[in-house]
């Protein structure tokens, strides 16, 4: 009769990406029962498209001209962007309505890697993203949009959006964490991101702005994946800047999102530890 194998015991990155894909599976399956939540999250950035471009097209100067089909070409990197970081809130909601029903608490109590919890529900929020950005393409090629570099070029600019994505989704789970209501949470998700998107080249060329704004502006993480992606795509972009970040958009988008991740990841896995 032969022996029974006890089986090996996984190492711990293998059991956190183990671990990870269950939870992101988990909250996925719970995303596709409730298809509303998929269905609003498309409605507001097809909104945004259209209101913008319709409304605001005619009277911005892109570029030193103001036809609405140049405006529209600049907008929408701006767009995919705002759209990506506005399901932060989104994610914040989610992880408060898991700590307030307990189950954070339940997680915690399973011999589960530290981190798998958070990591997959920002992975399955990531997968959420993704499909928003390719419905929103769709429109935006419908109102006139078009991209110039190519496909690769375009995929990569997809890619950094979606990087960005996904930093900013750590900081909606820590605020998610620190809150004490879903409610708190989509409030305290929204009221920093309208800054954040709105001081930036996403929807006017910063070149524009007053110094000490144009500055702010450049320096805005947001803004380097706006103008990497408007570069990728072939789009109108911000002229006459010297920093850096719109000098080098693509690495700028690259560091600032990994520097993201790097450090609210990290606050957010700590907080989870300790958090009741």
């Amino acid at each position: 009769m032969s022996a029974i194998t006890a089986p090996k015991p996984r190492g711990g990155i293998a059991q956190s990406v183990a671990d990870s894909l269950v939870v992101a599976r988990r909250n996925l399956i719970r995303m596709s029962r409730i298809p509303e939540m998929i269905i609003f999250g498309l409605i507001q950035p097809i909104m945004f498209v259209v209101l913008f471009s319709y409304v605001f097209g005619g009277s911005m100067n892109i570029g030193g001209t103001t036809d609405p089909d140049v405006y529209r070409n600049f907008l929408m990197a701006g767009i995919f962007a705002q759209t990506v970081t506005f399901a932060t809130a989104g994610a914040g909601a989610g992880i408060a309505d898991d700590m307030h029903k307990g189950l954070i608490d339940r997680f915690r109590s399973l011999p589960m890697a530290r981190g798998a919890v958070l990591t997959g529900r920002t992975l399955a929020d990531l997968v959420q993203t993704a499909l928003t950005v390719v419905v929103l393409a769709v429109v935006a090629v419908l109102v006139g949009w078009r991209i110039h570099e190519g496909v690769p070029k375009a995929l990569g600019a997809f890619l950094l959006l979606l990087l960005l994505g996904y930093a900013f989704s750590w900081i909606g789970a820590l605020i998610g964490l620190s809150v004490r209501t879903p409610e708190a949470a989509t409030s305290g998700g929204l009221i920093w991101l309208f800054p954040v998107t709105f001081l930036s080249n996403a929807f006017v060329d910063s070149s524009r702005m007053t110094p000490w704004l144009r500055h702010i502006a450049e320096w805005n993480p947001f803004s380097a994946t706006v103008q990497a992606c408007r570069e990728l795509f072939g789009n109108p972009g911000v002229t006459n800047s010297t920093a850096w970040p719109m000098e080098h958009p693509v690495l700028a988008s690259v560091l600032w999102s990994l520097v993201i991740i790097a450090v609210f990841r990290t606050l957010a896995v700590r907080k989870y530890r300790s958090a009741a």
